[in-house]
């Protein structure tokens, strides 16, 4: 495994993040794991060296971050791991439940400092945009966080590329804490971020750590062009993905990838992720694991190196998309 800094910040993760939203309750959704079924995942995990875990406040309706945290307090040091959790959905009723107000932010990291079982998170993020919350009021609720040493990075999730520098540039006005990380929608068979979002975060030391790196498991490799029954519970429930994926383009990307992933002997998630992390501007990809099998496949595209052939034959078929994933 590799390490390396999230942009400009001192702070150090792994080249592979694993997110957790597969993890908690199968209540919020039914191919989500249950505790039992989730703590392998997180220990071999650690033991393949990923030290950055990626959940959310809304995710199970907060079972995530109880279930990753128990597991995380039995399986390593505190010290040793990076742990990322994000704001803004509802995960409670009432109408502060959910945005970028002060006091939603505020009760929203208390809430998920009791649910971690820790006293600080290393990355806080807000899961999107808020249309509604003037963003100084935002920034400066984020900005005391950090100095309470409720966390000690911000970062920020799906927008715009001008929202994003509206927000960097208000920090820097004030002086508040800087946004370090951008989570973002960005895979083989998205690539809209190439367009503003990245450069921005490369012009601004922003690290990148885009989430869907898989295409909600399209570039798994198990996708047919035509076939609407898919092999796992996730890909037959998760309408979402349908709204992302699953065009005539996406497949032609996809059978390319299964054709190249044939032709070196690798399976098409790892060549996937090996793409994203050839991209200058990407730190981590996000990584969602329901078979253990997955994590070796990401871990094994840290090493992966792919020709400008090979690049270039995967991104050919690409044609632009309206921009998906800021929901």
């Amino acid at each position: 495994m590799d390490y390396v800094r999230l942009g400009r910040a001192g702070l150090k993760v792994s080249r592979i993040c694993l997110g957790t939203m597969t993890y908690g309750s199968p209540q919020w959704r039914p191919w989500v794991l249950d505790e039992a079924a989730s703590r392998p995942f997180i220990a071999r995990a650690i033991e393949l060296g990923i030290t950055f875990f990626d959940t959310a406040d809304m995710y199970s309706r907060g079972e995530s971050e109880r279930v990753l945290g128990r597991a995380l307090k039995a399986l390593a040091p505190r010290d040793q791991i990076v742990i990322a959790t994000k704001a803004f959905y509802p995960v409670t009723d009432g109408p502060n439940a959910k945005g970028l107000s002060r006091k939603h932010l505020v009760e929203a990291i208390d809430a998920s400092l009791q649910r971690l079982g820790t006293d600080y998170v290393d990355l806080y993020q807000i899961h999107r945009f808020d249309d509604e919350t003037p963003i100084d009021e935002t920034l400066e609720a984020l900005h005391d966080i950090v100095k309470a040493g409720k966390a000690r990075y911000i970062g920020a999730s799906s927008m715009f590329a001008w929202q994003f520098m509206k927000m960097l540039a208000t920090s820097d006005a004030h002086g508040w804490t800087r946004f370090v990380s951008m989570q973002n929608h960005y895979n083989l068979v998205y690539r809209e971020e190439e367009r503003e979002m990245l450069p921005l975060c490369r012009e601004e030391g922003i690290g990148v750590i885009p989430w869907s790196p898989l295409a909600r498991g399209f570039l798994s490799g198990n996708r047919k062009r035509g076939d609407r029954q898919a092999d796992t519970v996730r890909s037959r429930t998760d309408e979402y993905a349908r709204e992302l994926y699953y065009s005539d383009t996406d497949y032609t990307i996809a059978e390319r990838l299964v054709s190249l992933a044939g032709r070196r002997g690798v399976k098409p998630a790892q060549l996937a992720l090996a793409w994203l992390l050839a991209k200058p501007a990407v730190t981590a990809p996000i990584v969602g694991a329901s078979a253990l099998s997955h994590l070796d496949d990401a871990v094994a595209a840290v090493e992966t190196r792919l020709t400008a052939e090979e690049l270039t034959f995967l991104e050919e078929p690409y044609r632009p998309l309206a921009v998906l994933g800021h929901s």
